[in-house]
């Protein structure tokens, strides 16, 4: 006898209809709590690694086994006929939702649109490909990157598949292992891909992978945040499934080591945050990030804090918790002390006094009030704030950056107090920061002198285009993750029904141009895999607000710092 698919939850088992809730009381949901709440995947629970704070690190991981049916890659994964089907999700093709959403029509467009976007290595699904745009020359679109599957693989987790995380994260290991080298010299041991392809070799029979470190990138800079995003979504993947045993592969311990040992590496530096140059994150080219962007600051924090729960209490494993306690200790203060921004701090800044020498000096990095831009004055609300894009020695970019405010709030770098301070700016410029299509990138845009400076003349990132001031749509999982952490999601509901008004008609764009997000970008691919994906990642956590616990940390009591400014400073 069949079961109606309303009657399904992501296993499988049947569920009570009487179980699920309206719209009026999705409203008073307190979101934080679900935070820990089981997913649907039939596996014994254990305690939680996310329950820990830093006092508790001598208490050993707690094994978990999973009691997935050892032949679901035979059942799910046969290559080609891995195609989409309604009846392996909780929404799709199903009359109501798990929270009583009835499912828009463009989620089973989305879903058939991710799938078609799947890469398989000799049988496998390995991670999706870009772009499934055919109408554009392919240049890399056609491989997969590490960041770009972040969100196509927390969309396969929350839906009950997470095969193909597993066999993404162990193939990107084993590339990590490869000699990686640049003309003639040699990138560190831990740096982890860029992207990769798989060629196929019709004559042999053969299929072999390819991948890219930097060396075919644009600017030929290396990805600084890839290793980030792979410890976030191990992570992700081992709280999703409740089984440990890929995290504690001693291949995957000693990646995680590697990537750690890259950025934990004593030097020159007086500073806790990363310095990176440009182009060496989402925002890949030339865009006057380099130094210390937010996006890498906001990744390094969160790939610390999931390392600190990953890594085993072992000799090689305790030696790194102990460096990471101490890294994020002085992270979160520097961070919340000196890249914050918030109308008091605006002020404070204004009457800044220069040159001021000694450990006494409230103006640490002798930021000359001058150099305020005016706009900042009238973006800053009364009332809200944001980590300002980046700060190093007499320059501060007060440029407002997503990705990084965003994973400030998921990883609680920003303070329950910032996060909310945050999301009143979100709510306060709404025009300014999701227009007609969410959400920006950045703002505000860089022009005249100033973008020929800062770009290089870069002709793909001319004001309120691409990464200068552009709109992107895989960004709705991150502001829907922050909303239902801070527990505003009806910020997130507004954003996904202006997406929904235009993405599918639009055929799923890399980004939009124009000051309120109006126009396709003129250099956007259509049938872009992670527009796809953000926007079912955004629809499934707003749908079931449990599938946060997987890529959202709790505040740590032990690293909230006391907020002191020196007396030497006077009105």
């Amino acid at each position: 006898m069949s079961i109606p698919n309303s009657d399904l939850s992501h296993n499988g088992n049947i569920r009570h209809v009487d179980a699920l809730c309206s719209v009026a009381e999705i409203e008073e949901i307190d979101f934080s709590k679900l935070l820990d709440r089981p997913s649907f995947l039939n596996m014994e629970r254990k305690r939680s690694f996310d329950e820990r704070s830093l006092s508790e690190l001598s208490v050993a991981l707690s094994p978990r086994h999973s009691s997935r049916n050892a032949d679901y890659s035979s059942r799910f994964f046969d290559h080609p006929e891995y195609v989409f089907s309604p009846s392996r999700t909780s929404f799709i093709g199903t009359p109501r939702s798990l929270t009583g959403f009835e499912p828009h029509p463009m989620v089973a467009e989305a879903w058939e649109t991710l799938r078609r976007s799947l890469v398989f290595f000799r049988g496998q699904p390995v991670g999706t490909i870009a772009a499934t745009d055919t109408s554009e020359e392919k240049l890399n679109y056609d491989q997969v990157f590490v960041r770009d599957f972040v969100p196509s693989g927390l969309a396969f987790l929350m839906n009950g598949e997470p095969e193909i995380v597993k066999n993404f994260i162990l193939k990107t290991l084993r590339l990590q292992s490869w000699e990686k080298k640049i003309d003639r010299f040699h990138l560190g041991e831990g740096v982890m891909p860029a992207s990769f392809k798989v060629l196929h070799d019709p004559v042999r029979n053969s299929e072999t992978l390819i991948a890219d470190f930097g060396e075919s990138a644009i600017g030929r800079v290396a990805p600084v945040d890839s290793g980030f995003w792979w410890i976030i979504l191990l992570r992700a993947y081992t709280k999703s499934t409740g089984d440990s045993s890929l995290a504690e592969l001693p291949e995957c311990q000693k990646g995680m080591r590697l990537i750690l040992s890259l950025c934990l590496s004593e030097g020159f530096d007086t500073f806790p945050t990363l310095l990176c140059a440009d182009g060496c994150c989402m925002i890949d080219r030339r865009m006057g990030v380099y130094g210390y962007p937010i996006e890498i600051q906001a990744l390094f924090f969160m790939a610390l804090r999931c390392a600190l729960l990953l890594l085993k209490q072992d000799d090689e494993g305790k030696e790194f918790v102990e460096r990471i306690v101490k890294r994020l200790h002085a992270l979160s203060y520097h961070m919340r002390s000196y890249f914050w921004l918030d109308f008091k701090q605006l002020n404070d800044i204004y009457r800044y006094k220069t040159e001021e020498y000694s450990h006494t000096a409230v103006n640490k990095f002798n930021v000359i009030p001058d150099s305020l831009p005016d706009w900042v004055f009238d973006f800053m609300p009364t009332r809200g704030g944001y980590f300002v894009g980046n700060i190093s020695p007499a320059r501060m970019d007060f440029r407002w950056f997503c990705l990084g405010n965003c994973m400030a709030i998921l990883s609680s770098l920003a303070t329950p107090e910032q996060s909310m301070a945050i999301m009143d700016l979100i709510e306060s410029r709404w025009e300014e920061l999701a227009g007609e299509m969410p959400l920006k990138v950045c703002y505000p845009a860089i022009e005249s002198h100033e973008w020929r400076i800062v770009t290089g003349c870069d002709p793909k990132n001319t004001r309120w285009s691409y990464h200068n001031g552009g709109s992107w749509p895989v960004l709705l999982w991150l502001l829907t993750a922050a909303c239902i952490k801070t527990g505003r999601p009806q910020i997130a509901r507004r954003a996904i029904e202006l997406a929904e008004s235009r993405l599918l008609k639009d055929n799923w764009p890399e980004y939009y141009d124009g000051k309120l997000g109006r126009y396709v970008g003129k250099q956007a691919r259509k049938f872009q895999t992670w527009s796809v994906a953000g926007y079912l990642v955004a629809k499934m956590m707003l749908e079931d607000p449990s599938h946060l616990g997987m890529i959202a940390l709790e505040e740590d009591r032990q690293m909230k710092p006391v907020m002191k400014r020196s007396n030497s400073w006077t009105c």
